[in-house]
């Protein structure tokens, strides 16, 4: 910045210097690998296409076996009921100690069997492959991909382990008993300490010895469409234990059980697949992982690597979506975007850039505002300078392009939020922003009229006959801008910082390109566009 700043004030007093020379355009900046789309466009919707004679199937088998099916279902939740309540009789619903003794076992062997036969009264045909670990060889499950609401059969199978649930689900009449049964890790959503009290709980749990029953964990945290594996949670491999990783497989023709954001409803899906002759599903527990010693301290890294094996071993890629993708997706459709226009991979997008919910939400609004008359959510370069209040120009093209990441000629929501934070953000910082308003404000009386506003614009956009009024007035109240009105507009607005510079960095360019002897001469001269810690002499300035 310093560079910068003080090669301006040396451009302000060079001939041949002035507003009009735009020849020169400041170096592109590079774009990163890491930030390109997802090999997945979206993990969250299911669309199941079912022709004309599946329907007719469906339909007669399902006069036969939807109310076989739904009542042998009703019978077994009866009959696992009274044991199911032995097993909590007593019992805090939170609790502080494992049950043990002629309780467990009991209802643990009775409830295993009952719930094997539940689903194979739904119609589920279930192949299991490798060795269940013990309590002590692995006191974690870890399951994925993570699809429907079918998959607690991977909880039946691997005899009943515990599971992290909602407070709420606890309460429900029936279901919240049998749940308690499993001595289930209760997660309270309007407890603000409750992510802190789980994790010390699966600590407890996990750190036990075999006392209390292994944890079953679903690490994505939501359903996908089995498409890929989207980021896992840390909460499993914070207790830097190992953990045996359950792989999920539904290989039947017709896919009835994914349960996604977009996709069959509850009820929906329940039918069609108690309409099914069958279902088939694969368990395959593979090998206990033993976290080293830098994945004992880092459950991150734990995570990716567990969910990099289980991903070669699916055959399917890896992405960084989450839950929280899911929020801006059902946002986005508020916003009437295309839901799909919410998927920024927001693990990779928020740690990479440093940004948090509110914001990339807020950047959320922004867009909408900008993609309001475009078709299908993305933004062309034309709704890109209508929004801007400026016209399609060189420099323009230029900023447009760092944000067009794939190079389509459109700039879509993922392209608009990793462009405000590299390219945008950084730039607008106080300093930038000071020395932004003392280039516009030519003749230092701490106000910019619209000629001064104009004559820098016209500059930096090469265009000599470009009308600024709509932008101008856009930040003024009066008939001219002050530094705070600058300085707010800049902030609220930082797809303008790129522009406001742009001819800070078209002088630097030119100065820089000048013999030495030049630049050095007029080292006595104020600097004009500099914000006032920068007055130092630039004759000794090193070239770095």
């Amino acid at each position: 910045m310093s560079r910068c700043a003080q090669a301006a004030a040396v451009a302000a007093t060079v001939p041949g210097a002035g507003v009009g020379n735009v020849g020169l355009r400041p170096p592109m900046v590079p774009r990163q690998a890491s930030f390109f789309p997802p090999p997945v466009p979206n993990p969250f919707v299911q669309q199941t296409q079912i022709g004309s004679a599946r329907r007719v199937q469906i339909f007669l088998l399902g006069i036969i076996l939807l109310p076989i099916r739904v009542l042998l279902v009703a019978l077994i939740l009866l009959l696992a009921w009274p044991f199911a309540a032995i097993s909590t009789v007593c019992c805090p619903e939170k609790l502080t100690h494992p049950v043990t003794g002629w309780r467990r076992k009991i209802t643990q062997r009775a409830l295993k069997f009952l719930g094997r036969a539940m689903f194979f009264s739904m119609g589920f045909i279930v192949a299991v492959k490798g060795k269940i670990a013990s309590p002590l060889e692995a006191p974690v499950f870890v399951a994925a991909p993570h699809s429907t609401f079918f998959d607690g059969i991977a909880c039946v199978v691997a005899g009943l382990p515990s599971i992290v649930s909602r407070n709420e689900n606890a309460q429900v009449p029936l279901i919240g008993r049998l749940l308690r049964a499993v001595q289930p890790v209760l997660v309270s959503r309007v407890d603000p300490d409750s992510r802190k009290n789980t994790i010390n709980e699966i600590l407890k749990r996990t750190t036990s010895g075999g006392e209390w029953p292994q944890i079953l964990v679903f690490p994505e945290g939501t359903c996908t469409n089995r498409s890929c594996l989207i980021t896992f949670k840390p909460g499993a491999f914070i207790p830097g234990v190992p953990v045996q990783p359950i792989l999920l497989r539904y290989p039947n023709n017709l896919d009835t059980v994914t349960w996604t954001w977009q996709g069959y409803t509850f009820i929906q899906l329940c039918m069609l697949t108690f309409c099914q002759l069958f279902t088939k599903v694969e368990v395959e527990f593979m090998p206990v992982q033993v976290p080293n010693d830098e994945e004992k301290n880092d459950p991150v890294l734990f995570a990716n690597k567990v969910r990099n094996l289980m991903a070669e071993a699916l055959g399917i890629p890896v992405t960084d979506h989450t839950y929280e993708d899911c929020r801006l997706m059902i946002s986005a459709g508020q916003l009437t975007l295309p839901m799909e226009a919410g998927l920024v991979e927001f693990t990779k997008i928020s740690r990479k850039l440093k940004l948090d919910w509110d914001g990339v939400r807020k950047h959320l609004d922004e867009y909408a505002s900008i993609a309001s008359s475009s078709k299908g959510g993305r933004i062309g370069i034309e709704e890109f300078a209508k929004y801007l209040k400026l016209p399609v120009s060189d420099v323009l093209r230029q900023l447009f392009a760092l944000f067009d990441r794939n190079h389509d000629g459109s700039i879509d929501f993922r392209e608009y939020v990793i462009g405000l934070a590299v390219l945008c953000n950084p730039s607008n910082t106080e300093e930038i922003i000071q020395v932004a308003f003392k280039l516009f404000d030519v003749d230092e009386d701490g106000y910019i009229t619209e000629e001064e506003f104009s004559t820098i614009l016209q500059a930096s956009l090469g265009v000599p006959d470009l009308d600024v009024s709509g932008l101008f007035k856009e930040i003024a109240q009066g008939d001219s801008i002050s530094y705070e009105e600058f300085k707010s507009f800049a902030l609220k607005h930082p797809e303008y910082a790129k522009i406001f510079t742009t001819y800070l960095d078209l002088q630097t360019c030119h100065v820089f390109s000048l013999p030495k002897e030049v630049r050095t001469t007029p080292s006595t001269a104020s600097n004009k566009v500099g914000p006032e810690k920068h007055e130092e002499s630039t004759s000794d300035k090193k070239d770095d």
